[in-house]
């Protein structure tokens, strides 16, 4: 498996490196939890082992997950507010409509929907890229061909 490169914003690659140490600080914690369940004996019917066993297991691949993305990852400063770009907060219009949305343009590491931050990879984030302020963009989404207004870029 190649391992590709993870474009970050600076604050995408400090929230990252602030999930691991959290992370790493969380491994003494279910070690001694997992050491506790195994003093209880017969593993097999053992909830407290099987439970705790998964836990270690999700959070040492999620740790290996965040290493491998910081290994990997390019730090992309947003350049100026006239282009769209890798960190740019930008605000579009559907057309028809007079409801604005806001997104932060991310690399697929730190894309998070619900916080507004949508990857460049995503199909708004992709139609976006390197557009400016008045232009529409063309979408296909899964609900169909939809046009926005580029209002705003920070």
């Amino acid at each position: 498996m190649v391992d590709e490169v993870a474009y970050l914003t600076p604050q995408g690659k400090e929230e990252l490196e602030r999930e691991l140490q959290q992370l790493i600080e969380r491994r003494p914690v279910l070690a001694a939890k997992l050491k506790e369940a195994v003093a209880m004996g017969d593993l097999k019917e053992n909830a407290d082992y099987h439970d705790t066993k998964e836990q270690m297991g999700m959070l040492e691949g999620r740790i290996q997950q965040i290493e491998a993305t910081l290994r990997h990852a390019v730090v992309v400063d947003k350049g100026g507010n006239d282009e769209v770009g890798l960190g740019s907060i930008v605000t579009i219009v559907e057309e028809g409509s007079t409801e604005n949305e806001v997104y932060t343009i991310v690399g697929a590491a730190e894309a998070n929907p619900r916080e507004g931050k949508i990857s460049v990879k995503s199909p708004i984030g992709a139609a976006l890229m390197h557009r400016k302020k008045g232009d529409k963009v063309r979408v296909v989404t899964p609900n169909g061909e939809t046009v926005f207004k580029i209002k705003k870029i920070e």
